[in-house]
């Protein structure tokens, strides 16, 4: 599984939905691109979910990662991030929709999860 950068695109599963990639750390990169690390992709920003309507929620923001931090690499004590990153958002249904990963964000380093 490939490693996560800040480049990653991560999108709700209604597709155009985007997960705002803030890193944390600096000190592992790939291509001069920051490695992402456990709890990046949690509580952060979705923007343009189309799933809109009178009683509909759409989703704006990811709630904690089911699947996809590697157990085996850590950046300062923290597991990098896989392109296997699964997880909830806060739109309707709750507890249905998920995101997940889409593109790395690179394609040159790999690691076990």
């Amino acid at each position: 599984m490939k490693l996560l950068t800040e480049d990653a695109v991560i999108l709700c599963t209604h597709v155009l939905g985007r997960v705002a990639n803030e890193p944390t750390q600096s000190l592992l990169r790939v291509n001069g691109r920051r490695v992402l690390v456990a709890k990046n992709p949690e509580q952060k920003s979705i923007s343009g979910c189309p799933n809109i309507g009178a009683t509909i929620k759409p989703c704006q923001q990811t709630l904690p990662v089911i699947v996809g931090y590697s157990m085996f690499v850590k950046v300062d004590n923290a597991q990098v991030c896989l392109d296997a990153v699964v997880g909830l958002t806060d739109g309707t249904p709750p507890g249905a929709v998920e995101y997940n990963v889409r593109r790395a964000g690179q394609t040159l380093v790999k690691a076990n999860s």
